[in-house]
């Protein structure tokens, strides 16, 4: 009788997305808002740059504004030139002060540049940015999602056979939206660029990139990304997601603190960088992992977005044991401020809310559970995007009946559909 290997998923391991959480205000999505009750005090920036040109008073100081922020002196018109000054009081008192923005809108990038015509003004100088997106809620459900073992069946030994990222691409292709998306960038990404003398041409790579994130829905792309490995093919496989001789190395690894300086000039860049320490980054004397009440899935979403930027960052080698996460910058030659670049290297290489959910990935593969007839069994409510998508490339079917409950912790019984995914790239769905 063939054995059958079954997974909870850990939110860390694939991540589902929003679309496929158990509520609507779920973190760590695209256009994941505040706090019930505290929505209504953020105002988007387009919004709130409409609200501003209707009132003569503010909009002039508006206009000033955007002058001041034109050309390479823009630092010192925001601190020596008055009627930079004056603008910046008035514009304080504006809805633009308290306006953010979504993530995935689709006018993004004139939102964020609405944003920092503000505080740009006020941030200079800071070691960080505060996030111009609005604020992801606390994880309320820190164990909804695990991944545990039910039965192996199979000896330990056995996952020296098992390549996660393998089957993350299989999924991927069964997802037409995915398959299409990973297919333009990595097109996109190999392709010589014979006008400058480049092997690829970085700027559209990293479009075709920011394109894929964007509009893959995080339970393929995530997995693509983050896929757990127990060895080295399987570490090189996840560390070429992103075609990195394109969209992350370079010629010359520029110092850490330049390619900052550097991000901080793009408004997507900035904003998604001050995003992902936002969500990533917690002082070393914490006793939480991450911030928002150890919200991983929203670090990882926040990882995400910064593929496709300046910052791009990606694994640094084939290791699947002890790896390291880092922008393609070094701190050699940084003088007197290699303490200084060290501290913002080490929100990427340093930085337990990255590492702690892998490492109770791999604690769990090293006991055996992979098989090649069927590998993965997915909790999803049923009517998710995920679900359906799988259920219309499965080749059996066993109707849904009961529900099932997840976790003692939450508070109502949850319907979901167990997608089992085969080692044959089918799928089998049920409900439990």
């Amino acid at each position: 009788e063939t054995s059958y290997v079954y997974f909870y998923f850990f939110f860390f391991n694939f991540h589902i997305s929003l679309s496929v959480s158990l509520a609507s205000g779920a973190p760590g999505s695209p256009g994941a808002g505040s706090e019930p009750g505290t929505q209504t005090e953020w105002v988007d920036c387009i919004q709130a740059s409409d609200m501003c040109n209707q009132n003569p008073h503010c909009s002039s100081r508006y206009r000033v504004m955007r002058q001041c922020l034109v050309g390479k002196e823009k630092e010192a018109m925001l601190d020596n030139n008055r009627e930079c000054q004056a603008a910046l009081e008035v514009l304080l008192v504006s809805p633009l002060y308290d306006c953010r923005c979504k993530r995935g809108m689709k006018k993004e990038l004139q939102c964020l540049q609405n944003y920092w015509t503000i505080h740009m003004g006020l941030t200079e100088g800071r070691r960080h940015d505060s996030s111009p997106y609005e604020p992801v809620a606390p994880n309320r459900h820190p164990d909804a999602f695990r991944l545990a073992s039910i039965s192996s069946g199979m000896a330990g030994g056995a996952t020296r056979n098992c390549n996660p990222c393998l089957d993350a691409a299989k999924a991927c292709n069964l997802n037409s939206s995915c398959k299409r998306q990973r297919s333009a960038y990595i097109a996109v990404c190999s392709k010589e660029d014979p006008n400058k003398g480049e092997t690829c041409s970085r700027k559209r790579c990293h479009k075709a990139l920011r394109s894929f994130l964007d509009r893959v829905p995080p339970e393929f792309s995530h997995r693509l990304l983050f896929c757990p490995c127990q060895t080295e093919g399987c570490a090189e496989r996840r560390r070429q997601t992103i075609v990195p001789d394109c969209s992350y190395r370079d010629k010359e690894k520029p110092n850490c603190l330049e390619l900052q300086s550097v991000c901080r000039q793009d408004p997507l860049c900035r904003s998604r960088l001050a995003d992902y320490i936002v969500n990533c980054w917690t002082p070393p004397d914490t006793v939480s992992t991450c911030p928002n009440q150890d919200n991983h899935q929203a670090c990882l979403a926040s990882y995400a977005r910064l593929i496709g930027t300046e910052m791009t960052p990606n694994y640094v080698d084939n290791s699947f044991s002890n790896w390291t996460i880092s922008p393609w910058c070094t701190c050699k030659g940084s003088g007197n401020q290699e303490a200084e670049c060290l501290s913002f290297l080490g929100y990427f290489n340093n930085n337990p809310c990255l590492s702690e959910p892998s490492r109770h990935v791999h604690t769990l593969h090293t006991s055996g559970m992979c098989s090649h007839i069927m590998q993965y069994l997915l909790l999803l409510p049923c009517k998710s995007r995920l679900s359906h998508e799988l259920q219309s490339n499965a080749t059996l079917m066993v109707p849904c009946q009961n529900p099932l409950f997840i976790d003692a912790k939450l508070s109502s019984e949850i319907t979901v559909c167990v997608i089992l995914l085969r080692g044959d790239g089918g799928a089998t769905t049920v409900r439990k």
